[in-house]
């Protein structure tokens, strides 16, 4: 890695959002900090900005170890996340969250990490740890956890769940910040989750949803992620409530992480007419402000966490620095790659394939619809394909078989049906399914279905392409959700199955393994399914397969 003198000067058009000014100036370097801003009358051709934050991500989304991440995240100006372990932290408890303190701490990158507040998510589904109200204590305690992260259990707070409460009162004893996560609450609900001192929220869809958390006082984190897209929606609500919004991502996989990240949202929300100023504010200043965080905003004293762009319109990147260190120029991480330790918890054993057929035992079936964009789904009902008494994946009606194993103990899959992934033949499976990390796996037959599935299982996870002629698996030996490989090999791989799976297997989602990640996540309406089964989301109970069962 290059590194540049310890006392070094650098000059451009300094872009100041906290006093909202624009001004030729150089900035004197000594080690880490600004050790001092000299305004000048020259003209230059480029421009000095904060580093950019994601103030919402789960970086295990990326399927990349933190150091992983940050060499890609570099290049695109990020120069610092808040960063929720949960995806880890269910699969591996406390021990996975010191594992991304521990691996995030090997790069000049600023890692900010919370405490999961809800593992596992709910108790429809089956997670490899849980974190008591005990451990979030210990987690708390730690400097390098921030805050406690999104409280999804919303319905315990407005029921005042003792352990959920117990949770929000420790936070609030180390005097750190609480994350929210409430879609769609509204009106009295929403004053009493507030009250209960949660401040932000990053699953607000809607105008109006938007409008009422702000004028409540909440923050809005607008997400712009692989499979949740809110910008075009929410950004007027930044011409409002400049000062409490922030640009986040939540989750990320490898290759849109390497197309961009939070400059990408900066440039669109410029190109809708927003203020450069109150885009800045978006991206570094808010977040900076709210958790409290040691990131620089081009002041004299702070760290010096800035970049070097050649426009106010495209962010170019021509230099980017953390601490004073060029992080990334040209396009081009200067961040190394470097071997990881691996940890896991696997104990699913292969399947057959009659444990995933399904006996008709009724005249329509409840059937989940995916919503391309948006991890959110409909609930349906229709009548079922049969075949020789046992229920099957109807093509013609894009009515396909889904289903969950297990994969911390050696069970039978719960199945279900589901619309709109648009497969005409083979099947898809992926261990990164939110949040409690089973293997998720959709297809047309059982026979693929099951290959799909065991293809994971032997390699204690991954995800997985499956159609006659071919097999192909992108591998993810830390805890079944990230590779220890480079950021752009896997990238590359993922890549690869996202092409198989649209042109060889025929579905039309955006980002498929995206989608079917989220089919499984019990705490977002309206109907998922989990390994314990069909989860009606909003009358919170498991549901049989068939109407009336």
């Amino acid at each position: 890695m290059a590194f540049e003198e310890d006392h070094r000067l650098i000059s451009g058009n300094i872009v100041d959002p906290l006093r909202a000014e624009i001004y030729p100036g150089t900035l004197e370097i000594r080690g880490h900090k600004i050790a001092n801003i000299m305004r000048e009358n020259n003209r230059y051709d480029t421009f000095l900005i904060p580093g950019f934050i994601d103030a919402h991500i789960h970086i295990e989304s990326s399927m990349l170890v933190p150091a992983e991440f940050a060499r890609l995240a570099v290049m695109h100006g990020t120069v610092s996340t808040l960063s929720d372990p949960h995806e880890i932290a269910n699969v591996m408890g406390i021990d996975g969250v010191e594992y991304m303190i521990e691996n995030g701490g090997t790069v000049p990158f600023k890692f900010y990490f919370g405490a999961p507040s809800c593992i596992p998510a709910s108790p429809f589904e089956s997670s490899g740890a849980s974190l008591n109200s005990n451990v979030i204590d210990t987690l708390l305690a730690k400097e390098e956890i921030k805050y406690l992260s999104e409280v999804m259990n919303f319905p315990g707070v407005l029921n005042d769940d003792p352990e959920m409460m117990a949770k929000i009162e420790i936070a609030k004893k180390y005097k750190k910040p609480i994350d929210g996560h409430a879609p769609g609450l509204g009106g009295r609900s929403l004053e009493k989750y507030i009250r209960a001192g949660i401040s932000t929220d990053h699953e607000t869809v809607d105008y109006d949803e938007g409008l009422e958390k702000l004028s409540l006082g909440m923050k809005l984190l607008i997400r712009e992620g692989s499979a949740a897209k809110n910008l075009d929606t929410l950004y007027p609500l930044i011409i409002r409530y400049p000062d409490q919004c922030m640009f986040c991502s939540d989750d990320k996989h490898p290759d849109d992480l390497l197309r961009g990240h939070i400059k990408q949202m900066a440039e669109r929300a410029l190109m809708m007419g927003l203020d450069i100023m109150n885009v800045l504010k978006c991206t570094c200043v808010n977040a900076v402000k709210h958790y409290g965080l040691d990131v620089g905003l081009l002041q004299k004293g702070d760290p010096a966490d800035f970049l070097v762009v050649d426009n106010l319109k495209e962010f170019n990147i021509l230099k980017a620095y953390i601490n004073g260190q060029i992080v990334a120029e040209g396009g081009n991480t200067l961040l190394l790659h470097a071997p990881v330790r691996t940890l896991n918890n696997f104990r699913a054993q292969e399947k057959d394939i009659s444990d995933f057929e399904v006996q008709k035992r009724g005249e329509r079936i409840n059937v989940i619809v995916a919503i391309d964009g948006q991890i959110h789904t409909d609930h349906i009902l229709a009548v079922p394909k049969s075949l020789n008494g046992k229920v099957v994946a109807d093509i013609k009606r894009d009515i396909l078989k889904i289903v969950v194993v297990n994969r911390y103990t050696n069970s039978l899959p719960a199945i279900g049906f589901v619309n709109n992934f648009g497969l005409q033949r083979g099947a898809i499976a992926s261990s990164v399914a939110h949040d409690s990390h089973n293997i998720v796996a959709v297809g047309t037959t059982d026979d693929d279905i099951c290959t799909a599935v065991n293809l994971l299982i032997a390699r204690r996870g991954g995800l997985s392409v499956v159609s006659s002629g071919f097999q192909e698996v992108l591998p993810l030996p830390i805890a079944g959700i990230m590779s220890n490989e480079d950021g752009v090999s896997v990238a590359k791989q993922y890549v690869r199955l996202d092409i198989l799976t649209k042109k060889i297997l025929g579905t039309r989602l955006t980002a498929p393994f995206m989608t079917l990640s989220f089919m499984a996540l019990s705490v977002i309406p309206k109907l998922k399914i989990t390994d314990q089964g069909l989860f009606d989301v909003e009358n919170v109970r498991l549901i049989d397969v068939f109407e009336n069962s």
